[in-house]
């Protein structure tokens, strides 16, 4: 199992979804910033390095909003995905092909990365 972490950045009634480069896996899929936790690395070091390698900022890294286990054909992941904001720079895509603000009623319009099913779920349910 290959750990994962993400962030949910908001901004205002927005927050950041980014999508995938075509040539990866799960290519053009929309998904939360983030990626793999290296050896010797917290979860919350792992989100700072993943935003600053993806996205060239500097995120301060809150509480967890909830993880999810997903099996996909080549490679399971336990996702963590935490409350994050932009605490330093200004978003550049330096890996990933777009990225938007979005509000949860428009997460039905993004094709996203089936291991975000449940979170999704759970954003639009948490604004009703």
């Amino acid at each position: 199992m290959i750990e994962v972490v993400a962030a949910l950045i908001w901004d205002g009634e927005r927050f950041l979804i980014c999508q995938r480069p075509e040539h990866k896996a799960r290519g053009l899929l929309w998904e939360y910033v983030g990626g793999k936790v290296e050896p010797g690395e917290t979860k919350e070091e792992a989100l700072i390095r993943e935003c600053r390698e993806e996205l060239g900022v500097t995120v301060s890294v809150g509480d967890v909003f909830m993880d999810v286990v997903h099996e996909y054909p080549d490679i399971t992941v336990h996702l963590t995905l935490f409350h994050a904001s932009i605490a330093e720079g200004t978003i550049r895509l330096l890996e990933h092909n777009a990225v938007a603000w979005i509000t949860p009623a428009e997460i039905p319009d993004y094709s996203f990365c089936p291991a975000d099913k449940e979170i999704n779920e759970r954003i639009i349910q948490s604004i009703r």
